[in-house]
Parts: C-alpha cells; sequence; structure tokens
C-alpha cells in the first residue's frame, strides 16, 4: 500500500506541473505527502484527484492545484522563515508548508478540526508546527512577525490584524470575496500594502471567533 499510495502522490505533482506549478519544492512537497491521509477513509479513492473534497462541519480539504498555487505565491515572495496559516482544517495544506518552511503556525477556529489535524502532523512526523485553536481573524500576534501568512478561508475584506502581523517585505496570500472570490497577494513595504489579483477561486467564508 505505501509504494502506491506513494505513487499516487508523485502522479498528482506531475499532473499539477502539466496545470501551471512551476516551483519544483512545492512540487517535490506534493509528491511527498499522503493525501489519502488527510480524508475520511470513505472518501480515500479520490484523494488524488485534482478537487476539493468534505472533511465535515462545513470545511474542505482545498483542490490541490489551490494548495500547490497558494505555496508557490507564498514562496515567491523570496522568504522560507516563519508562516502563519488561518484555517489548518484538515491538515494537508499545513503539512506542505511544513516541508517548505523553517516554522508553520497554523489556527484553526473548530476544535475537533484541531485536534485531527495535530495527530496526522504526527504521524508525518512534521514538527515544526505550533498550533492554536481561536479566531482567524485575529492571527496569532504573540508569535507575529511573519515572514508569510497564508489564508484558507475566504472573507469579504481583508483582516486588518493579518496586514499588521506581516513582516516588512512579507506577503498574505488570501481568497477574498463572498459570491465572486479572488486569489489576492499582499506585499508588505514599511507601513504600505501593494496587492495583486491572481485568479478567480472559490473557498469556505472565513468565519470569525471559534468553536469548541
Amino acid at each position: 500500500m505505501a509504494v502506491v499510495t506513494s505513487r499516487s502522490a508523485q502522479v498528482l505533482a506531475q499532473k499539477l506541473q502539466l496545470e501551471g506549478i512551476k516551483d519544483s519544492r512545492v512540487l517535490s512537497a506534493i509528491a511527498q505527502t499522503p493525501r489519502h491521509l488527510f480524508v475520511e477513509p470513505v472518501l480515500a479513492h479520490k484523494a488524488y484527484e485534482n478537487t476539493a473534497l468534505p472533511i465535515g462541519l462545513g470545511q474542505t480539504i482545498s483542490q490541490p492545484y489551490i494548495v500547490a498555487r497558494m505555496t508557490e505565491l507564498l514562496l515567491q515572495g523570496g522568504s522560507c522563515g516563519k508562516v502563519l496559516e488561518i484555517g489548518t482544517g484538515s491538515g494537508y495544506q499545513t503539512a506542505i508548508l511544513a516541508r517548505l518552511f523553517s516554522h508553520v503556525c497554523t489556527v484553526e477556529r473548530i476544535k475537533s478540526l484541531q485536534f485531527q489535524a495535530k495527530r496526522r502532523l504526527q504521524q508525518q512526523d512534521l514538527h515544526n508546527v505550533s498550533m492554536k485553536h481561536g479566531d482567524g481573524w485575529q492571527g496569532w500576534l504573540t508569535k507575529a512577525p511573519f515572514d508569510s501568512i497564508i489564508v484558507t478561508a475566504a472573507p469579504n475584506d481583508v483582516p486588518q490584524a493579518l496586514l499588521e502581523q506581516l513582516t516588512d517585505g512579507g506577503r498574505l496570500v488570501i481568497p477574498v470575496g463572498s459570491e465572486q472570490q479572488v486569489l489576492r497577494v499582499y506585499q508588505r513595504q514599511a507601513e504600505q500594502w501593494h496587492s495583486q489579483d491572481i485568479e478567480t477561486v472559490r473557498f469556505v467564508p472565513l468565519v470569525p471567533g471559534d468553536l469548541a
């Protein structure tokens, strides 16, 4: 089974390269990460398709292309230092980040999802991750500043707290909007933030607050 699933992850990375993902570091991380471990067993047969899948509680594991694209955009900022992830979810995006950045700080508002993600990351021997149960809108002030921030759910407006928790030169990759969403990159330069719209996307809403 290990050989089969390893091969499946490698094939997925090859598909994503054909879809336009160019960064070899991202493709390598995708090829090393067993996505079937981050979905419910009943959906494991779909784990290596390039599609989003439900993980319960109204949340999803993002389409692999989007995971790879957002990660690639982060790395284009030039830093592989400390990254903040808002929305741990299944832990799959977290696992990809942990293979590429020196340290990952990740915030999840739903306690049960955080618990499951922690167990999965431990199974992968990914120990450069700090996890917090809390409100993603607030970021993680005591761990700030961050070289990079990635948000895996869409607010209508970008939380100011996240922009302010970037280092000078740091970048935020975030989907923005409700009915019509766009993937946007913010780059901080002193007290200014320059933005660029990348492509249309579809994410669950970024909900304020946290749940037990």
